[in-house]
């Protein structure tokens, strides 16, 4: 399996991060993706990819909920790094309508089509963040996918139409802990419906883990969970879910496949 989506550089890592991937790779983890949140975290990301970099894959972006004021600085520290560096996506980026809490809705879209535009011109897909503003971010992401940007649809929560929507631009959506969660209804209206061709798997730890570890830290080893849910939900082998996510994730991402894709299972 791949996690698409970790935040395994943050502080609550600091103390036990080579114990957390030792159960990423004992629960089946092949590589882990790193996105980046704001400029405060890219050294501790790159000092993270630096202790297991064939294990570790980073993104560089700006996440919509750490926008300032001085938003256009920060735009050009997190230009820099993704001119001076390798990376397999332009992430954590994106919209995040929920309570604006965050900036206002029209800085947040500025922000996030300038980012948008790097992707095109460094040909990486993207990873965004939608929370409350999924068909705005179809809205927007559309006249990009024209131009033959990818990406996924990170933490979808979304309904069948809006997934049917994103997987029409040539996105996929990123399914993590949250459908394992009993009021969310995303495994039995959209999983159910669409199957696993655009679909791949995350677990945005240490946020949102899934049952039966629900209300700790989410690390990636749990990542196994959503996988035996979304096998049970489709009543296909768990080996058929590793596969096809790894596939996609291979696929959206240019990154080296697993030993095991491409074999029969």
């Amino acid at each position: 399996m791949i996690d698409t989506h970790a935040h395994l550089f943050l502080p609550e890592f600091a103390n036990d991060l080579d114990e957390v991937v030792q159960r990423a790779k004992q629960a089946g983890i092949t590589k882990i993706l790193l996105p980046n949140i704001d400029e405060t975290t890219v050294a501790p990301l790159h000092q993270t990819v630096s202790l297991y970099p064939e294990f570790f894959y980073p993104m560089m972006g700006l996440h919509p909920l750490s926008i300032k004021d001085n938003w256009r600085g920060q735009l050009t520290i997190i230009k820099t790094y993704l001119d001076e560096k390798q990376y397999v996506a332009v992430g954590e980026i994106g919209l995040d309508f929920y309570r604006d809490y965050g900036m206002p809705r029209s800085i947040q879209e500025q922000v996030l089509e300038t980012q948008l535009e790097w992707a095109l011109e460094k040909g990486l897909p993207v990873s965004l963040h939608t929370r409350n503003a999924i068909d705005r971010t179809i809205e927007i992401v559309s006249e990009y996918a024209k131009k033959g940007l990818k990406g996924v649809f990170h933490c979808f929560t979304g309904t069948y139409d809006q997934a049917q929507k994103i997987l029409d631009l040539g996105f996929y959506i990123g399914v993590g802990g949250v459908i394992t969660f009993s009021k969310v209804k995303l495994g039995e209206e959209v999983i159910k419906k669409i199957g696993l061709n655009g679909v791949i798997l995350e677990t945005d730890a240490p946020y949102l883990a899934p049952q039966p570890r629900r209300g700790r830290r989410n690390e990636s080893a749990y990542l196994k969970y959503v996988a035996e849910f979304i096998s049970k939900l489709l009543n296909i082998p768990i080996e058929k879910v590793d596969k096809t996510t790894s596939e996609n994730a291979v696929n959206l991402f240019a990154i080296p496949p697993t030993d095991d894709i491409g074999q029969d299972t």
